[in-house]
């Protein structure tokens, strides 16, 4: 069977990593035109056939969120609408994925609904990275490939030779992918334990494992207003740790946090360019912006020709 033709198409939410996917796949991003009405709608046409051919989605999910999920949702039906052969949504970070259970009486569970809208939509496979929860696969019936940037944060704190490591993970949650961080870098992990008050707002009520005259590599899914990392970075350094450094796959930097971050007492933070982040404002701040784009592109590449995604890392390490 004649192998169906790769198109790749970027929405507008992070078109710097969709060019670098593009550039890294050989090819370049196909011609859509995608524009706003007056009233805020969204409108989108695909400037170029793309009957037949095996159409990839590039929109990452970042402010303005519910802008950027229409986009796509339009994007999907545009090219359902114009016999695309196959539409394949690439999501570098996924957003509602915090809401995917009811943790309290008549709450919504988003995480699920995002995904039934991208399924009806049209899409037939999606590939994203780290998401909240790896249970959210289960709310797709279509395929999921869930990528995860835990070797690519792990390679960055390697370079850095730091002695004396301890991975310490910012909440019992998050504690199965700060393990398997813990194990690439050949070092023990710790665990905080947190209660959120309010939405955005969480304080650090214990530390379990040893910090003292350790450098700690506290490592969550993603920043948002940075409160909470920022305040276990301070509560490790009152425990006896000799340094901090933050880090997490989703750069989200929502309201005050460029700003705590500039200001908190630790010796790095590092993220990925799932989400778009402005060079100049990321080094005022002190932030390391590692590419997650090689992967990006492997990962399609591997889709577009029926190869193994998981080969891309070590299956051991996937969560």
């Amino acid at each position: 069977m004649k192998e169906r033709r790769l198109a790749l198409f970027s929405g507008t939410a992070n078109k710097p990593i969709a060019q670098e996917i593009a550039k890294r796949l050989d090819t370049t991003l196909g011609d859509i035109d995608i524009h706003r009405f007056e009233n805020g709608e969204v409108y989108v046409r695909y400037l170029e056939s793309v009957r037949g051919a095996e159409v990839f989605l590039i929109q990452t999910l970042s402010y303005p969120v519910n802008d950027a999920l229409m986009e796509l949702l339009i994007c999907i039906d545009a090219a359902k609408r114009a016999s695309a052969a196959r539409i394949t949504c690439v999501i570098p970070h996924y957003a509602y994925a915090r809401q995917d259970k009811k943790s309290a009486a008549r709450e919504p569970i988003t995480a699920r609904l995002v995904a039934d809208l991208l399924t009806v939509a049209g899409a037939d496979s999606i590939i994203t990275m780290d998401l909240h929860q790896g249970s959210i696969q289960g709310f797709f019936n279509v395929p999921v490939n869930h990528l995860t940037a835990l070797g690519i944060l792990a390679d960055y704190f390697k370079s850095l030779k730091l002695d004396e490591m301890v991975v310490v993970s910012p909440d019992v949650g998050r504690a199965k992918a700060s393990k398997k961080l813990s194990e690439l870098l050949g070092c023990h992990l710790a665990i905080m334990h947190k209660v959120r008050p309010e939405h955005n707002e969480a304080e650090i009520s214990h530390v379990i494992g040893k910090v003292e005259g350790k450098t700690c590599i506290v490592v969550d899914d993603m920043i948002d207003t940075a409160g909470t990392i920022c305040n276990g970075a301070t509560a490790l350094l009152k425990k006896g740790a000799t340094g901090v450094y933050l880090g997490a796959t989703h750069g989200i930097f929502s309201g005050p946090a460029f700003e705590r971050i500039k200001n908190a007492d630790i010796d790095g933070c590092v993220v990925t360019n799932t989400i778009d982040i402005d060079e100049k404002i990321a080094k005022d701040s002190g932030i390391t912006v590692l590419s997650v784009a090689p992967m990006f592109a492997n990962a399609i590449g591997n889709v577009h020709t029926n190869k193994s995604v998981s080969e891309l890392f070590d299956p051991e390490f996937q969560i």
